[in-house]
């Protein structure tokens, strides 16, 4: 009697991990890979320094490429990164890790850079939205 009961208590607290409660017909049930949009600092990667060299995902840095680090985005995300001072948009995908600077949020390309209109300046007030996941995206971290 005490085993099934012990059996029984077992399989009722792993029954009870896997439960999500009822979900709505039409709502979208929000997962890990759907991260909020993040406000801070943006920069860019060094063109002199970091051309060529391997990113996070194993691939050679590309300063023409729409490449970006994050910290902890999932690498393949695609996001959305927006001038906060000029309102230009462009679309990067998260293949390295960094910045390693206090108060950045995102390095993107000397490309990127050019096309949000932050190179001269260095940095800017950027807006990133992750807006899905690349087609056969590198290994998770």
């Amino acid at each position: 009697m005490r085993k099934t009961r012990m059996a029984m208590m077992a399989a009722l607290a792993l029954a009870a991990c896997g439960a999500t409660g009822p979900v709505a017909p039409g709502r979208a049930v929000a997962t890990e890979s759907r991260a909020e949009a993040q406000r801070g600092e943006a920069s860019f990667y060094h063109p002199d320094r970091f051309t060529g060299r391997p990113m996070a995902n194993g691939e050679p840095f590309d300063p023409g490429s729409n490449s970006a680090a994050h910290r902890t985005l999932p690498l393949g995300t695609v996001a959305e990164v927006t001038n906060l001072r000029n309102g230009e948009s462009r679309t990067v995908v998260i293949e390295d890790r960094g910045p390693y600077v206090r108060g950045r949020i995102i390095d993107v390309s000397p490309r990127t850079a050019d096309e949000l209109g932050m190179r001269e300046s260095g940095t800017a007030p950027v807006e990133v939205r992750p807006i899905g996941r690349q087609a056969n995206a590198g290994r998770e971290e």
